[in-house]
């Protein structure tokens, strides 16, 4: 089987999933900008060829890079990047060269804001209230309607970037009047949690595996507000978000694909809010293999590869993710963590520059079967020098 990967080393997150792919006998073939030298000797190894383009921009410096891997090892089974830049660059390749998974028809309907709230309406799946920026006389309706603050989002955008709450309609007014290049789409602001269905899907658009993790905060307010970030992974799935789940993966149509799919609970219940198809960043990958004790990377590159069918998991712990900043000083360090959670703590690390403004400079992973524990994890971590 020939997997070509656009951009393996970027995002890192996801290099387990070539290493899974190469231990189950896939060839993948990588394109990216990197100079090979600088792709490290774990990605090398797990590649067995790598073409380098000036940019992954240059949709034709692309297009002949996978022309030569056909003329060299034959067909190409499928394509993927696992970022969410470059989908629509994947969706053209395979529209171009007849592979399966989403082709450039489908781009506006998994990208999209305005579009995917559409979709989830036709399948029956409560939403937050919207309109497009760019229709004035919309946006200002839905002020009247759904009142304020309003969310407004790129239309075409990814995580949190450029995100803005607008308290009132002056603000909304200002909003329109000064609009961004960019399409923006408002939303209302829904008060609740930020909960999220993620997973594999397998070639019926079914899951076979779920996880779910639930924030203590939006990622809005993290990114603009600088808050600190906890989520952490449940146990069990509710009813009503396994059912809603469900019906987004077969309304999109979700396909040996991950899929991060996110909504908000509420007083009236759940709200979708967006859906990514695709493995969710962060950690929250590696996550799922400390929360089930199993390889996700390689579990996914068999379901994508048809290797697998099932997966037989469990769920026997709670994993925590704990976001901390730079410029506040915390009362305990890494080490004093460690002496304090000896049988929870995973591991530590500081974020690469480009994930910190979203998910913190610091990262600490901790599990336990006790949600408790990680509570109290929690309040140790975010506690304040006095």
């Amino acid at each position: 089987m020939n997997f070509v990967y656009l951009s393996p080393h970027f995002p890192p997150n996801y290099h387990d999933f070539i290493r899974g792919l190469h231990e189950i006998g896939v060839r993948v073939l990588g394109i990216g900008e990197t100079p090979y030298e600088e792709l490290g000797a774990p990605l090398q190894g797990w590649l067995h060829e790598y073409y380098r383009v000036d940019s992954l921009k240059d949709y034709d410096l692309v297009y002949r890079a996978f022309a030569y891997f056909i003329s060299k090892h034959g067909r190409i089974d499928r394509v993927d990047s696992n970022a969410e830049f470059w989908m629509e660059t994947d969706a053209r390749l395979r529209t171009d060269f007849n592979l399966v998974g989403y082709h450039a028809c489908d781009i506006e309907r998994v990208k999209r804001k305005s579009v995917m709230k559409q979709i989830y309406q036709e399948a029956g799946v409560p939403v937050a209230r919207g309109a497009l920026a760019c229709d004035r006389k919309a946006a200002l309706a839905l002020g009247k309607k759904a009142g304020y603050p309003l969310v407004a989002k790129p239309d075409h955008g990814v995580g949190a970037a450029a995100t803005y709450r607008l308290e009132n309609e002056e603000q909304l007014k200002h909003f329109l009047d000064h609009l961004p290049e960019v399409e923006y789409f408002l939303e209302e602001y829904l008060s609740g949690q930020l909960v999220t269905y993620d997973g594999l899907a397998n070639q019926d658009a079914e899951p076979v595996f779920v996880a779910s993790h639930l924030f203590n905060t939006g990622i809005m307010e993290v990114v603009n507000e600088r808050a600190d970030l906890f989520y952490w992974s449940a146990r069990e799935i509710p009813a009503d978000l396994e059912e809603l789940g469900r019906k987004v993966l077969k309304a999109f149509d979700v396909r040996k694909r991950f899929f991060h799919l996110e909504f908000f609970r509420t007083a009236q219940g759940l709200r979708a809010l967006e859906a990514n198809l695709r493995a969710p960043g962060a950690l929250t990958t590696n996550m799922m293999c400390y929360a089930n004790d199993i390889d996700i990377f390689r579990v996914w590159a068999e379901v994508v590869c048809d290797r697998r069918s099932q997966v037989d998991y469990t769920r026997p712990y709670h994993v925590g993710y704990y976001g901390r900043w730079d410029e506040r000083v915390y009362q305990h360090d890494l080490e004093e963590i460690k002496r304090r959670f000896p049988d929870e703590f995973v591991l530590y690390r500081v974020n690469e520059e480009i994930f910190r403004k979203a998910t913190g400079d610091q990262v600490f992973v901790l599990r336990s079967p006790n949600m408790e524990r990680l509570e109290q994890a929690r309040q140790a971590i975010f506690s304040l020098k006095e």
